[in-house]
């Protein structure tokens, strides 16, 4: 099957100071040449005059780098231009011309999968080390890209191999009286890797909150001010803050980078009998989002202390922060019983923020083990597991032995190491064009 030269604009689009196209494929160094007259020497940037139609596009940098040794497996260029749109639509329309098809979005990448070059884990950090918006993100994406999810996963199928390759051999040394400890040995090695998973599964679901955002819902009684300290915090009006109580219907997001670490803050409904049916559903999300969230922020009304609502009261655990909202024109209250603030001043929000960084640094710190960051990993990871509980050195040879070979297979998938195609387009999907 003849191989497309694929190209992408692997820079931000629009206006900018340099506009970076990548090829890859075999047409590569022959479209460079066409668009150059130049051959270039491997990994050495070249300034180069672009040309195509007997017209001049720009004047820029090439560079060249040959199969194997590239980011794909195979022959890349890459063209580092003027930042301008017409450079970037002349280049373009060059390249359809020569023969070369636009990349698909994570079609680079996907080749550097199908080539060797990735497994599917380190293809995965890539795109979340593009996506990183934070500081913690930006750290457990290139935890991963270095690739120690990788070597942990084929560090358990290896495992899973021997324990396979033992349980085949108890049949062959029956006879000799040391089947039984075969037996043993494997059923050992398979209860200490099934609790070894266990342990990364659950470390696995804090991580991903990295990932996607770490949830702290803020919660109180109505007229408390938790809007008016949601945009306080956000900096900016992003919920409807209003003196008359149950403004606040729905929960209502924010996504805030909280000192490295992403946050996504949600205000919800005020807490209290509901007077109708629409205030009841937000309650009744409000109270769901505080059975979901990492972190609760519990709001009162300093003003009225000390007659705190009850129904917030009863939500204090060590997953809250306590908070005590218009201390501007409240009586200061014990420094252990909570944090005095004002929505409407500033007041006592640094001492909030550092207490909300503390605790999200205590519950989510990346530690240098690694970890299953999607739900792609843990259900593989569940699916290994499964089949191990099932797997019995006692059944017959050839049921112990396809026990251990599905375990195998399943926890494979995640870096890819079998037949994994009907996952390819969901990992590469999430992919820019141009990686």
């Amino acid at each position: 099957m003849t191989v497309a030269t694929i190209f992408a604009l692997a820079s931000a689009p629009g206006r900018g100071g340099v506009a970076v196209f990548r090829l890859s494929g075999p047409a590569s160094a022959d479209t460079l040449h066409s668009l150059t007259g130049k051959r270039l020497q491997p990994r050495l940037a070249t300034r180069v005059r672009v040309r195509h139609g007997g017209e001049d596009i720009d004047d820029g940098l090439a560079l060249y780098f040959p199969a194997p040794h590239s980011f794909t497996g195979e022959e890349v260029v890459e063209l580092h231009l003027h930042g301008g749109r017409a450079v970037a639509a002349a280049l373009s329309q060059s390249l359809l011309e020569l023969g070369l098809r636009p990349a698909e979005a994570g079609e680079f990448s996907r080749r550097a999968f199908l080539n060797d070059k990735l497994d599917l884990t380190r293809a995965e950090a890539i795109a979340d080390l593009v996506d990183a918006e934070t500081a913690a993100q930006r750290r457990q994406a290139l935890q991963q890209l270095d690739g120690g999810l990788a070597a942990l996963v084929e560090g358990w199928r290896q495992d899973l191999i021997r324990a396979l390759a033992l349980t085949e051999a108890i049949i062959d040394f029956s006879d000799e009286g040391i089947g039984d400890d075969l037996a043993d040995d494997v059923l050992r090695q398979v209860r200490a890797l099934m609790a070894d998973m266990r342990a990364k599964t659950r470390e696995g679901q804090r991580r991903e909150r990295l990932r996607d955002g770490i949830h702290i819902a803020i919660l109180g009684a109505p007229n408390a001010g938790k809007s008016s300290l949601m945009n306080r915090i956000a900096g900016r009006e992003v919920a409807i803050v209003s003196a008359k109580a149950g403004t606040t219907r729905d929960v209502i997001e924010t996504h805030l980078d909280l000192h490295g670490w992403p946050v996504v803050l949600a205000d919800t409904a005020g807490l209290r009998e509901a007077a109708e049916d629409i205030e009841a559903e937000g309650i009744a999300r409000a109270l769901a989002r505080a059975e979901s969230a990492d972190l609760k922020m519990l709001v009162f009304d300093a003003s009225l202390l000390p007659e705190r609502d009850a129904q917030t009261r009863s939500m204090i655990d060590e997953a809250s922060i306590v908070v005590f909202n218009k201390a501007d024109v409240a009586n200061p209250v014990d420094s252990d019983a909570g944090i005095m603030v004002s929505a409407r001043t500033g007041l006592g929000l640094d001492a909030l923020l550092a207490r909300l960084e503390s605790e999200v640094a205590n519950r989510f710190a990346v530690s240098a083990e690694p970890a299953l960051t999607r739900a792609r990993h843990r259900a593989a990871v569940e699916e290994c597991l499964a089949a191990l509980s099932r797997f019995d050195p006692a059944k017959p040879v050839e049921l112990a032995a396809e026990d251990l070979r599905q375990a195998a297979q399943a926890i494979g998938r995640i870096t890819g190491r079998v037949d994994v195609e009907e996952l390819l387009d969901v990992v590469f999907a999430e992919f820019c064009i141009g990686k």
